[in-house]
Parts: C-alpha cells; structure tokens; sequence
C-alpha cells in the first residue's frame, strides 16, 4: 500500500512548511490546526495568513479543526509545541489506527518532566513506531520550496526508507539514521547556544568569541548526547551541527533574536 496520506498536527509556521513539503512530494496532506481561523485561511485562501503569511500554499492541502479527520493517515507529523506533545499525542493516538508511524517534528524537552519527546510519544501512544525529523530548517524557505536536508531518525529501517521516499523530493532530502536519541538532543539545546550567539552579535563582542561559543557549545552537546546515549556522528550532522550552524548564524532565528536584542 505505502505511505500516500500524511497528516500535519499543528498549524503553526513549521507544519504548514512541512505540509506544503509533503504535497509537493505528492502526499494527500491533511492538516489539524488549533486555531478556527487558520483552517479557515487555509482552506480559502489557501494561505496561513496568522503564521506563513505571503507564501502561496498548494489548494489540495486540507485544514480541519477535527482530529477525527486524521483517521484515514497513513502517517503523522507531530508539530505542536514540544510542552504540549504529551497532551497532543495522547488525542492523536486515539484517533488513528493502530501502528501508524508517529513524526516528532518538534524540538524540546519537557519542563517538568525533563523527558525528551520520544520518551513522552512511548508513554502516550504505545504500539506507535516513533520517528524523528530535524535538521537545519527555516520555515518558511522549506515552504518557498528552497533546498533543505534533514536527519529522519527511525529504528526500523525498512520504515525509514519508506517514508524517506514518501517525504522527500528533489529540494526536500531527509537522511536516515536509527539514532533517535541523538537526532532530537541537538535541537533540543541549540537554542540556549543561539540566544548567546545574538548576546555576542548585539554586544559586538566579534567573530573569535561567536565562533568560540557555539564550537564548545557543540562540545557540551555532544557529551550530554553521550550521557543520554545518543552518537557523536548524529551531533555532528544535520540535526546537530547544521541546526546549530543555522540557529546561530541568522537573524531569522527568533531564539538569536531575542540574544540580540
């Protein structure tokens, strides 16, 4: 059968990137957003008017307020708010089939339980396979349809070739690893790393120190990523030293944003 209906969680700027992806891959995509007005600007004006505004989005993609509409998915792309995984995919879990591939798209650890977001999945949705996607990605130049690679970590292979040949296109490539762990530890933290990143563009501070900063910053994500048992080589690609690179080199990141400011 294959993997022909993907279904987004979360209307936010990066799921509806990710959708705008999966279409041009050629998956039937269905959207769950939070919010009336956003499947409301999707689905008329085919557009995310409130969080993508300005990026034309293809008219088969389909919004809906309904998570009972995902229950024909042949996957799903989890990208909600990492502290609201927990809740998120708890609903998901009930409203789909059983065994259907659950995406964490999100990057994060919870606050309170201080659980990476595959560990919550496990938790919430058992029988589910889990599967991680990062890497180094603005929304909105993966929705303008501009080149981009990312780590898709899946512990079954023969499911990670799978939905890599589902997922991906020509300027969409995502590159397969089994290191679920590693894959989400560098998203996780290369935020804190990006905020001090701005601090050191904002106070002027120069070249040598930024360069410093994210160099051992790498250094300590790679060994909380051995405490956690996570591998060194997935920390030094695209899901760790690409995202790291990117978070802390532009001012489209909101995270060195806020540092700059």
């Amino acid at each position: 059968m294959g993997i022909k209906k993907t279904g987004v969680v979360g209307g936010g700027a990066w799921g509806t990137a990710l959708a705008t992806s999966a279409a041009r891959a050629g998956q039937d995509v269905c959207l769950w957003a939070l919010e009336e007005d956003v499947a409301l600007a999707i689905n008329n004006e085919h557009e995310n008017t409130t969080f993508l505004p300005g990026i034309a989005l293809d008219p088969a993609i389909r919004a809906t307020n309904d998570m009972g509409d995902l229950a024909d998915r042949d996957a799903i792309m989890l990208v909600c708010p990492a502290q609201h995984l927990r809740s998120v995919g708890a609903q998901i879990a009930a409203a789909i089939a059983p065994g259907v591939p659950l995406i964490i798209c999100s990057k994060g650890i919870e606050i309170t339980s201080l659980e990476l977001m595959s560990d919550i999945l496990a938790s919430v949705a058992p029988g589910h396979p889990i599967i991680v996607l990062s890497g180094p990605t603005f929304a909105s130049e993966v929705a303008n349809n501009l080149p981009s690679a990312v780590t898709l970590a899946c512990k079954d292979e023969a499911l990670g070739i799978e939905l890599a040949n589902a997922l991906g296109h020509s300027r969409f490539r995502p590159y397969l690893t089994d290191d679920v762990i590693g894959a989400q530890i560098g998203g996780a933290v290369k935020n804190v790393l990006a905020i001090a990143a701005g601090i050191i563009e904002g106070a002027q501070l120069g070249d040598n120190t930024a360069a410093m900063m994210i160099t051992r910053g790498l250094a300590e994500i790679m060994r909380l990523g051995d405490v956690l048992g996570g591998r060194r080589e997935t920390l030094a690609g695209l899901s760790g030293l690409g995202d790291l690179l990117l978070t802390c080199g532009s001012t489209q990141s909101r995270n060195m944003s806020l540092g700059k400011a």
